[in-house]
């Protein structure tokens, strides 16, 4: 689904880097609204590190990259939390807080995000966790949810603060077949309501089950290939 010629990810000869190493070079892609696209390569080929260097945790040193409408070579530390409320970003290792709830897993970020009141924080939560399929889920430990179910909660974080892209690092590697299916359909569901989705995986089966464009992390750039 395309809704809009604008991109809301693109990237210009950018240069990446993984500490003071070159991972990447003369990057060029761009995302617009409602596009599912994957980014794929060996371990070691730059992936982690061009997501990393879009949700600005890797500055840009060379080269040109705007997300949501953030210059990443000229962004300032203090743009950084506003950039990320724009971002939704799903880990492999679902990075969620142990020690909280699902419900309280979901509050602390958008407390974290300048939500002040509780019956919208609340209406929120609600309305994410149903979009995952998690509403009955709130009163929950992680350690009492499923792989996948991790994950969904980890996705339903990445859309609290509806962003205009999502950037996922391998958010089936750590599950079964099926759950990633599952997983999957979700994104390109979340994709499909208009939310650029940029998807790192090297799960070759998912790819050819829901084919779309594909970038591909090779030689130190990046391809264009589609399925």
């Amino acid at each position: 689904m395309n809704t809009d010629n604008n991109p809301v990810l693109w990237a210009k000869n950018l240069d990446v880097y993984q500490k003071q190493a070159r991972v990447l070079s003369g990057v060029d892609f761009s995302l617009r609204k409602g596009e599912f696209v994957y980014l794929i390569g060996k371990t070691g080929s730059g992936k982690s590190s061009l997501l990393r260097t879009l949700y600005a945790d890797i500055p840009v040193k060379a080269g040109e990259a705007n997300v949501a409408g953030y210059d990443l070579a000229s962004l300032s530390k203090k743009e950084i939390p506003y950039l990320r409320r724009k971002l939704g970003v799903v880990f492999q290792d679902f990075q969620l807080l142990t020690d909280r709830t699902v419900y309280e897993n979901l509050a602390f970020v958008l407390r974290a995000t300048d939500w002040k009141n509780k019956s919208d924080i609340g209406f929120r939560i609600r309305e994410v966790l149903e979009m995952v399929g998690m509403e009955t889920k709130a009163h929950k430990m992680p350690y009492q949810l499923s792989g996948g179910e991790q994950q969904r909660l980890s996705i339903a974080r990445a859309l609290l603060n509806s962003p205009e892209v999502i950037l996922a690092d391998e958010p089936t590697g750590n599950l079964d077949p099926d759950t990633s299916e599952e997983i999957m359909r979700l994104l390109v569901k979340i994709s499909q309501a208009g939310c650029a989705v940029l998807v790192a995986t090297h799960d070759f089966l998912i790819i050819t089950k829901y084919p779309s464009h594909i970038l591909v992390c090779e030689n130190g750039t990046i391809r264009h290939e589609q399925l």
